[in-house]
Order: structure tokens, then sequence, then C-alpha cells
């Protein structure tokens, strides 16, 4: 019968039946063999619900990148609107500042010292800490801006003009990087003059210190002026140059910048330092952008239909920088397994730097805090613009100086509106985050050679919860002067605490040397202001 049914079967295949049994047979077999293989490929199935903790997080990875673009933005738009608050500081409430400061040290020998008898050495002061920095900010202003009239901007673009696109290109690399580093050590150094200036000193000799404080100030800002000038005009050239090649180099750089951060490890505080380095950057492209249209509107005597061709071109590096951060931030989150939530607390922590500064026991000002968290110091830009400003349009005539008149209330006007939307939403960030506590805690200090000490409990409310009126009331009262330990050098912002120290950490705390270096390594990145503008540092 076996034999009957391998001839039939070679008959029908055209095969010789004389082959052999054996091997015909398994040839037969492995042909079914194939069609149930494939059978099984085309039938089979598969469950996910076997691995749903697997494919959940894909899924919530998923959703996280596209959240990223919305919380980013809205952290990006928030930290714009803070450095346009400190910008516009500089050009509208400090010189005001500066007059009343100067105002009340001319008036003051008309009343005498009177006020003064009966006080220690270190409140016998002609004017208050903050006017003492207010005063040296205008005055490095003004030195600065004279000093900018001996540098000629046409012969700088004509000198960038004649280079060829590649050194163009490394050298707009280059002074990024100078950049950030003049950013960095330049807040310490205008630290180190306002401290040396405001310092209690015991004899009238120590007051000569503030001299080389202040040269060096001037020397910083007048150099970082410069530096800045020199990213302008580079952008400029390349807005002018015929075949863009230039602009589009620049612009590809953004993306070489995804190389050097997405595949690197990120934490929380690193994130949030990258952040802010990029809100900074963001900013200044802004101003970079704004100088750019003045000189080339000016080339074409305010010509409105060229400022039409300069449209796309500003349109395109905006559009350029943020699809960079985003890709940038999206991928970072993903790999880092990082969620979007996290920038409504990098949002909470701009906020309470905000919000804290209007406290009555305030130790710096706003601006100063914008500048130590973000890397960004408005004097050098604004010395700049009105460089820029004042050398681009021509007033003459009682009509263009009424109207520059106009035009500086409306300054003020925009200062004030925005200063008092960005504290009513810095105040609604806060409560949020359920950080209304900490801005009753006084700000911890610290004497030389000993560690700074947390505070040991947290004031509350008779309710337990501090109430509106009293967190209203704290917010808008003018700062009082108060007495202190001289020897305080330091002090630590709570918004730190905030983004460092987890939420279980309101126990006391034993002060062991072991303890101290075990949480060092964790709160020394935001501790360091300077080292905000590194967003790729990690220790």
């Amino acid at each position: 019968m076996k034999n009957a049914l391998l001839s039939v079967d070679a008959l029908l295949s055209g095969r010789s039946y004389y082959r052999g049994d054996a091997l015909y047979y398994n040839e037969r077999q492995n042909y079914l063999s194939l069609l149930r293989f494939i059978s099984a490929e085309l039938t089979r199935g598969y469950f996910l619900e076997h691995n749903e903790a697997k494919y959940t997080e894909r899924r919530e990875r998923v959703y996280t990148c596209m959240r990223i673009p919305r919380e980013l933005e809205k952290l990006m738009f928030f930290g714009i609107f803070l450095c346009l608050d400190a910008f516009l500081y500089v050009f509208t409430l400090l010189p005001l500042r500066v007059f009343l400061a100067l105002f009340q040290f001319i008036t003051l020998p008309c009343y005498g010292l009177r006020s003064h008898q009966g006080l220690g050495i270190s409140d016998r002061r002609l004017l208050q800490p903050a006017q003492v920095c207010d005063v040296f900010k205008g005055v490095i202003l003004v030195i600065c801006y004279f000093m900018m009239h001996y540098v000629d901007y046409s012969m700088m673009y004509h000198l960038i003009r004649g280079q060829s696109v590649i050194k163009l290109y490394i050298i707009y690399n280059m002074l990024e990087v100078a950049d950030r580093l003049f950013s960095s050590f330049g807040q310490d150094i205008l630290d180190a003059l306002y401290w040396t200036a405001t310092e209690p000193k015991e004899r009238k000799r120590a007051h000569i210190g503030v001299i080389p404080h202040f040269f060096m100030a001037v020397l910083y800002v007048f150099l970082h002026a410069i530096l800045i000038m020199v990213q302008a005009t580079t952008l400029n050239v390349a807005f002018n140059s015929h075949n863009k090649s230039l602009l589009t180099i620049m612009m590809s750089n953004n993306f070489v910048e995804i190389k050097g951060s997405v595949f690197k490890k990120f934490e929380k505080n690193n994130l949030f330092q990258m952040s802010n380095s990029d809100i900074k950057e963001r900013f200044t492209n802004y101003v970079l952008l704004l100088i750019v249209c003045l000189r080339n509107m000016e080339q074409f005597s305010w010509n409105p239909d060229h400022l039409w061709v300069l449209f796309p071109d500003v349109c395109m590096v905006i559009a350029s920088e943020i699809a960079v951060d985003i890709v940038k931030h999206a991928f970072i989150t993903k790999f880092n397994d990082i969620t979007a939530d996290v920038y409504s607390e990098y949002r909470a922590s701009l906020a309470f730097d905000l919000v804290s500064s209007r406290q009555k026991n305030a130790y710096t000002d706003y601006s100063d805090s914008v500048s130590r968290r973000m890397g960004f110091i408005p004097l050098p830009l604004a010395v700049l613009l009105i460089r820029v400003v004042t050398s681009s349009i021509k007033v003459q005539g009682v009509l263009a100086y009424a109207c520059v008149v106009l035009f500086y209330c409306g300054l003020i006007s925009l200062k004030v509106l925005n200063s008092i939307v960005l504290l009513g939403k810095s105040c609604q960030y806060v409560k949020e985050a359920k950080m209304e506590e900490k801005l009753f805690n006084p700000p911890p200090t610290s004497t030389p050679g000993k560690p700074l000490s947390k505070p040991q409990s947290k004031f509350k409310s008779p309710h337990g919860i501090p109430t509106d009126e009293s967190f209203s009331a704290s917010v808008t009262n003018q700062p009082v002067h108060q007495k202190e330990n001289p020897t305080s050098l330091l002090v630590t912002s709570n918004s730190d605490q905030f983004l460092t120290t987890p939420d279980g950490e309101d126990k006391d705390i034993s002060q062991d040397n072991s303890e101290l270096k075990h949480r060092s390594s964790k709160k020394d990145l935001l501790e360091i202001d300077r080292f905000t503008i590194c967003g790729n540092r990690i220790d």
C-alpha cells in the first residue's frame, strides 16, 4: 500500500520513483512542515496584556513627549517675562531709584544727622544698602555707555563681513562660549562690588577697597557689551548675506546642541539649570534680533517695506530655536524617565524667587536673583541697546523730545503692568506648589567656619496654614532694615531646597560630619549660583 502511494505521488509530481522510497518520503514531510509553518505564521496570535506594565510605560512615554512642548513653552513664556521684567527695570525704575538716592544724599546735610544719633556703627549709613547698589548700577551704566562711543560699529561690521563663512561660523561658536563664561564670572564680580560697598565697616579706610572692585565691574560690563556687539554684528552679516548660507549654518548650529545634550545623563536639578540657560539664551536672541532690525532699518532710511524683507529670516531663526528646545527637552525627559510635571515645579521655583524678593527679610534684589538663577545679566545688554538706539534714532526738536518722554512713560507703564501680572501669577504658582510656608521661614545664615543651619521648624499661622491676607501683606510690604550679625556672609534661597530636598526631610537632622558630607553632593549644585548657566554640568 505504501509503495502504491509513493508511486502515485511520484507520477503526479513528475518525479522518478527510482530515487528511493525513504528520500522521497522525507521531502514530502518537509513540504507538509513548510505548509504548517506558513499557516502558523498567518494565524498565530499574542496577548499584550501579558506584559501590561511594559506597554503602559511605553504609552506614558509617548504621552510625556506629547506634553513636553506645552509644558516647556509655559515655562519659557514665564521665564522670558521674568527676564523682560529685570531688563525693563534697568531702563525704567533704576534711573528713578538712583535719582531718589542722590536726592537723599544731597539733602541729608539740610536735616542733619540727628536721626542717626544713638545708633550703632553699622546703622549710621547715609544711604541704605539697596540705594548704594542702585547708585553703583547707574554709574556703571553711564560710564560704559560713554565708553561704547569709542567702539566703531561700522568698522566692526565691514571687518566681520570680509571674513569667510567657515571662519564666521567658528567665531560665532566661540562667542557663545565666551558669553556663558562672562555671565558666570560677571555676576560674581558685581556681587563682590555690592557686598564690599555695603558690608559694615569699623574704619573709614576700609572703604578704599571698593575702588578696585568698581573698576573691575566697569571693565567687565564694557567687555561683555563689546562681546554681545560682535554677536549682533555677526548675526547682522548673516542676515545681509546674499545666499543666506551663513544664516543657515548658524541655525544648524542649534541642532548640534541636541547631540551634545540628549545623550547625557540628566537629573531634575541639571534639567532645571539647562532650562534656565535656554530661557536666557532665547531672550538674548530676541534682543539681538531687535538690534539687527534697528541697524538694518537705519540703513534703509526706516523704510517699512524692508521690515517685511527681514521678517521671514527673523521667523526662521525663532522657529529653529523653539524646535531645537522642544526636541532636546523631549528626548532628555524620555531617556532619563522624567515626567512633564517637572516643568511646573521649575516654574514654581522661579515664582518663589520673585515672591521672596518682595518679603520684608529679602536679602537680594529681584534682578540680581534672575542673574544668579538664569545667568542673565541685564547691564551689558542694556548698555549695548542704549548705544544702538541712540546712534540709530536722531532726536531733534521739541516734538521729538516729547515723544521720547511719552515713550519712557509707556515703558514705565509696561514695567509696572508686567510686574503686577508676574507677581500675581507667581503667588498662584507658589500656592499650587504648596510652598507658602517656606516664605515665612527666616533666611538661614552661616558664620565663617560653620555650615549653613537648616531651619528646625516651619512657621505656621494659628490655623496651621498661612492666610491670604498675611501672604499678600508679606509680599507687598517694603523691606525693613533689621539688625543682623555682621559676620553672616551667605544666604541660601528656600527655592533651592524645594528642588533638592526630599518631601520627607522635615525632621530634625543631626550635625554629624558624616551626614553633612553625604548631603553636600546633593545641595551644592544649586547653592553655587554661577553653575546655573552651565546646563550640561553633571557631578
